[in-house]
Formats: C-alpha cells, sequence, structure tokens
C-alpha cells in the first residue's frame, strides 16, 4: 500500500492506494514539523491514522507546509518510521505538491493562491525555478491574506464607499482596537486576515471589490508568473482563492496575454494521479 499525503494548517489529507488500484480517502489534523515535536507527530499518526490502515505499508508520500529544509524531512521520516517500520517515506513542499497535481509529469508553470501564494517553472519532475512567495507582508500577491490586508486597511482608512462598509460592519461590527489585536499581538494573523476573502467572494460585484480582486490578481501575475516563460506554458493553480475566483483571474490573465490551464482547489486527486503514474 502506498500513502499520499497533502498537509495543510489544519488537516491532512490523506490517501491510501491499494494493491488493486483502489484508493481509500483519509483525514487527519494538520501535520507541520516546524510546529510539533517527533512525538507529537507520532501521536497523532498513531491515534489517527493508523488504525484505518487495513495493509502493511510500502510507501508514504508526504507533501506540506513546513517541509523546507533537510532537518524537518528528516523529523518527518523519523515519525514515519517509528509508525510504518517497512515503508519507505518521502517528504516534499507544498509547492511541489501544487506543481505534481497540475503538471503531471509535464513542464509547466504552477501556482499557489489560497490563506498564501506561491509560483514556481516545474520540469516535469522537480521544481527548476521559483520567484520567491516572500510571505504576506513583503509578497504572496494574490492570496487570501493579501487580499484580506488591503481590504481592512481600506475599511480602517475610510476608504470604503458608504454601502459596503455598511455591509461589513453589519456583518462583522469589528473595530480599530479589536483589528489591531487580532494582527499584531495574536498567533497567525495570515489567517484571519484571509478569512474576509469570504466577504470579498459575497461582493465581488461592488465596484470596489472588484477593483481591489483584478489589482491583486494582476500583482501576481506580473510580479510572479511573468518572470517565467509565460508565452510558452500555460499557468495552472491550486487553492481555495484560484478556485473561487477562477472566473476572474483568468479575465485578468487573458487581459496581460496569459493562457490558463487547470485550476484545481486541492491537489490531493492530482498527486494520486500522479503517483499512480510513476
Amino acid at each position: 500500500m502506498r500513502l499520499i499525503a497533502d498537509s495543510g494548517s489544519t488537516k491532512v489529507d490523506w490517501r491510501a492506494i491499494h494493491s488493486d488500484g483502489s484508493v481509500q480517502e483519509i483525514t487527519t489534523a494538520g501535520i507541520n514539523p516546524f510546529f510539533q515535536t517527533e512525538e507529537q507527530i507520532i501521536y497523532e499518526l498513531q491515534q489517527h491514522l493508523l488504525p484505518d490502515i487495513s495493509a502493511t505499508v510500502t510507501e508514504i508520500h508526504f507533501y506540506g507546509a513546513g517541509v523546507a529544509s533537510p532537518d524537518k524531512i528528516k523529523v518527518l521520516q523519523n515519525c514515519f518510521r517509528a509508525v510504518f517500520p517497512k515503508a519507505r517515506s518521502s517528504a516534499y513542499s507544498d509547492l511541489l505538491a501544487a506543481a505534481r497535481a497540475l503538471c503531471g509529469n509535464k513542464p509547466g508553470i504552477a501556482g499557489i493562491l489560497g490563506t498564501g501564494a506561491n509560483s514556481c517553472f516545474y520540469d516535469g519532475s522537480d521544481i527548476v525555478d521559483n520567484v520567491p512567495a516572500c510571505g504576506y507582508i513583503l509578497g504572496d500577491e494574490g492570496s487570501g491574506a493579501v487580499l484580506g490586508r488591503k481590504f481592512i486597511s481600506d475599511y480602517l482608512k475610510r476608504q470604503l464607499p458608504a454601502d459596503l462598509r455598511e455591509s461589513f460592519d453589519q456583518k462583522y461590527g469589528l473595530n480599530y482596537g479589536s483589528v489591531i489585536e487580532r494582527v499584531y499581538r495574536q498567533p497567525f494573523p495570515n489567517r484571519y486576515l484571509a478569512t474576509f476573502s469570504v466577504f470579498l467572494n459575497e461582493n465581488r460585484n461592488n465596484p470596489h471589490v472588484n477593483k481591489l480582486l483584478k489589482s491583486s490578481f494582476e500583482e501576481f501575475f506580473t510580479r510572479n508568473i511573468m518572470q517565467y516563460d509565460y508565452k510558452k506554458y500555460k499557468v495552472n493553480l491550486v487553492g481555495s482563492v484560484a478556485f473561487h475566483y477562477e472566473e476572474i483571474i483568468a479575465e485578468v490573465a487573458k487581459s496581460l496575454g496569459i493562457k490558463l490551464g487547470i485550476v484545481l482547489k486541492s491537489p490531493i486527486i492530482g498527486l494520486v494521479d500522479y503517483h499512480k503514474s510513476i
């Protein structure tokens, strides 16, 4: 049996590929070696993954945030070895997950537009070029966190039209102090800011929101995607923002002479197809 995993901040989507080709879906809490010890990860695997495994695991392919350095990869491999001693394990970045899910074994441009944003040129096997994402303060253009940051800044600085501000106030009831507390004094401000993407999506036809969305996606393309050979290759995207705003993103891409390819909400199905093909 082969295990394929796509790990986000809050959950891991697992797919167990059985010897007959059937695929089993399993979900556990998120796993991130930057924030969890080996003991915590092993506990999660033993308590919430192992009980659903009915055959010997021979391979594990784990993709996720926090898989960015050899020492973190080693942490994950130690954990997998402890729980599945007969399995060979590999750990990869969430960006490689996006590339393999979107492009398979063919070269192309892949991007993530979710809470954060990232992009790369992929040669059909590995990432060979990457414009640094830089996070939601210095980069992450087009991400949910940046969309939320821009909108909340407009809200606090009285840049919103009256009808939009009233609608936002009725839904959230925020004030300056509560926003500053969440953004500057509590953990994960990027996730907090990204929650406002829901309101933006609900009001995407409002001229102010529509302009913010289009300018943000244009920044994603011009500051990231257009640094690759975008005239030769289609741009493929994965993530909640990419999925929910596909129509607007496609419009912006077309205006810039960029061809949009596959758009997925989650990479897991594409990852299963990729690993079945190799």
